[in-house]
């Protein structure tokens, strides 16, 4: 089967939001009891776009030219990436609400990477663990790497066939009265991303495309 845009129903996205849902806020639960510190996870919205509409978005949503991710290899029933993406200075404010530390603390940036590890290996895994779970899938998964860049390296499509689909879940964290934006991008092989939706039409009633 060879997927285009224009056969993705709305159907499909309203049920790929419910499953990023119901993983951020398993995730949002664990990062409360590991933390301290009450935080709400919420996914406004769910986009599927080409990788150069993608980086519009990101770049017009944050006007930013550096970000800071956390990125997870998955392998399995489906293959691909799942990024948790934050311009740079959301990234550190989340780190010194988190943490402690003051915003511009020289000592920031030593506990920067292993918090935002942290938090972004829970995000990430309750977003997948959803998925797979719900959908009755089974997926493996590398340990996550760090990363700050242009946006363009964050995305880069190493171990990637070129055809691929970008599933962009804009999300809002809310800690201790602050906001912060960032954004989970999801990067699915072609094919796997055909699997995907099968295993949705199958498990949830939905019309084969």
């Amino acid at each position: 089967m060879i997927y285009t845009m224009r056969k993705l129903e709305e159907a499909h996205i309203d049920a790929l939001q419910e499953l990023i849902n119901i993983g951020v806020g398993r995730a949002a639960n664990l990062l409360n009891q590991m933390l301290g510190s009450r935080i709400f996870l919420k996914i406004p919205s769910v986009q599927v776009l080409s990788f150069s509409d993608l980086q519009k978005e990101l770049k017009q949503r944050f006007d930013k030219d550096d970000f800071a991710a956390v990125r997870l290899n998955f392998t399995g029933s489906f293959s691909g990436k799942a990024n948790l993406i934050f311009p740079t200075t959301s990234a550190s404010k989340l780190v010194s609400v988190l943490t402690g530390e003051d915003a511009d603390s020289p000592d920031l940036d030593s506990v920067k990477i292993g918090t935002l590890s942290e938090v972004g290996n829970i995000v990430i895994n309750g977003i997948m663990g959803s998925i797979s779970n719900v959908l009755n899938q089974h997926l493996n998964y590398a340990l996550p790497t760090y990363l700050e860049d242009s946006i363009e390296q964050v995305l880069s499509l190493d171990n990637v066939r070129q055809e691929a689909v970008f599933l962009l879940a804009q999300a809002s964290f809310e800690i201790e009265n602050l906001e912060l934006m960032g954004d989970i991008v999801l990067i699915f092989e072609m094919d796997s991303f055909d699997v995907l939706i099968d295993a949705i039409n199958k498990e949830l009633g939905l019309g084969v495309l």
